[in-house]
């Protein structure tokens, strides 16, 4: 990672944009269908079977869809499946984790003041929880608190919530609220591959077999895809969170995600309720509205108890420190960097560091020594619009201190 950064860069930005499609591709038939699903009408002279049926217009032409809650009375020749759209997503989203989290462990995954662990362990901890997500919740449903839809997503509620104060407990800010969202989009991706399409092959095999499907199998699938709903918003939050330090570098950082899980229920609520042609219930946006303000308010708060401890470089960002273009590239992210990215940002407006990153100490550039050579080196993204006037010089200073260090050149 750190001797090809702009290798690694560019195919951390691939598998971002891979994620970003698939994610698309499965949110948008997800909506789709439950907005189809929910929509379905009733009418007399349906086909024997047949539950209801919608009528909708798009691109110019007409379509009549028929939904059978078990199955028809014959197989149609053609059948299309839709789970590799949350396959490709969660495959992706795992790639992600590895090229920026579990490569960039030191920079991305652990924070020493949190939890000083070595890289090997933190990856462990993290592939644990998320396989550990899918068994508890799993076994939730299959347990007799499964038969009460109400109870159920009470108790996943509370799982969710000590999921994101443990999380802020072993990793960074940053990765405490991915890992939430990964967590929660490996049980949705497993309803379908684990749950969802299993149940559907099953009442295929049965309807080849000449034999009535058992209602089961759709009940069951049926719930899971309830909770895919109501969970889709929360995890397009925490996987955009990384952008905010608002969300993720705060002390209430945990309680914040617990919020934004329950806004996710109220937005769908709406949204469901008015595709169900059941009214609209404006109730939901107030709530939206007062559990946001809610998170703007624990957002503002201090860090009671703040840790400060300094943290020890490792090998690599000692020499980062050594270089003997280090001073010079200290004065320089010092005079124009340090405003903004600082505990105490001086920039009017800015109550925290942009995304967390501090540059007010020598040894917290060495630190970020990456992140200053590709965002002010070998790009012009900081300062934004190069309000503190960096020079072309500055710049060549910070790719000449950069790539001398990790060649272990001692001087210039």
């Amino acid at each position: 990672m750190y001797d090809y950064p702009l290798l690694w860069e560019w195919l951390s930005f691939a598998v971002r944009w891979l994620h970003v499609i698939t994610a698309i591709a499965w949110i948008g038939s997800s909506f789709y269908f439950i907005a189809l699903d929910l929509g379905l009408v009733q009418r007399p002279g349906l086909p024997v079977g047949a539950y209801g049926e919608e009528w909708q217009v798009h691109g110019g032409g007409f379509y009549h869809i028929q939904k059978y809650l078990v199955a028809p009375p014959n197989l149609p020749e053609h059948l299309t499946w839709f789970k590799w759209e949350s396959y490709a997503t969660w495959l992706s989203g795992f790639a992600m984790l590895c090229v920026v989290y579990y490569a960039g462990a030191e920079l991305y995954l652990i924070d020493a003041t949190v939890l000083d662990v070595s890289a090997p362990v933190a990856i462990a901890i993290s592939l644990a929880s998320i396989v550990a997500g899918w068994i508890i919740y799993d076994a939730l449903c299959k347990s007799p608190i499964g038969q009460s839809t109400t109870g159920l997503m009470l108790v996943l509620f509370a799982v969710l919530v000590a999921m994101a104060w443990g999380y802020t407990q072993v990793f960074s800010g940053r990765a405490a609220l991915l890992h939430l969202g990964a967590f929660t989009a490996t049980i949705m991706t497993a309803n379908v591959a684990m749950i969802i399409i299993p149940n559907q092959k099953i009442v295929v095999a049965d309807l080849k077999a000449g034999r009535t499907p058992d209602p089961k199998y759709g009940r069951i699938a049926k719930q899971r895809s309830l909770h895919n709903n109501y969970l889709t918003l929360p995890v397009i939050f925490l996987m955009l969170s990384n952008h905010y330090p608002l969300a993720f570098a705060t002390q209430w950082n945990w309680l914040i995600a617990a919020l934004v899980f329950l806004m996710g229920v109220t937005i769908r609520h709406w949204f469901n309720t008015v595709h169900a042609r059941k009214g609209k219930p404006h109730w939901t946006w107030a709530a939206t509205a007062a559990l946001f303000l809610a998170i703007i308010w624990l957002s503002s708060l201090p860090r009671a108890g703040e840790r400060m401890d300094e943290v020890a470089l490792t090998p690599l960002q000692e020499r980062f420190a050594a270089n003997a273009h280090f001073e010079a590239v200290t004065d320089t992210i010092m005079g124009r960097c340090s405003m903004c990215h600082a505990a105490e940002p001086l920039w009017e407006g800015l109550a925290h560091a942009p995304r967390n990153v501090r540059l007010d100490s020598a040894s917290e550039i060495a630190r970020h020594a990456r992140e200053i050579y590709l965002q002010a080196g070998r790009s012009h993204a900081m300062p934004p619009g190069n309000v503190s006037y960096i020079e072309p010089q500055e710049r060549a200073l910070i790719v000449a201190w950069y790539e001398s260090a990790l060649s272990g050149e001692a001087k210039p």
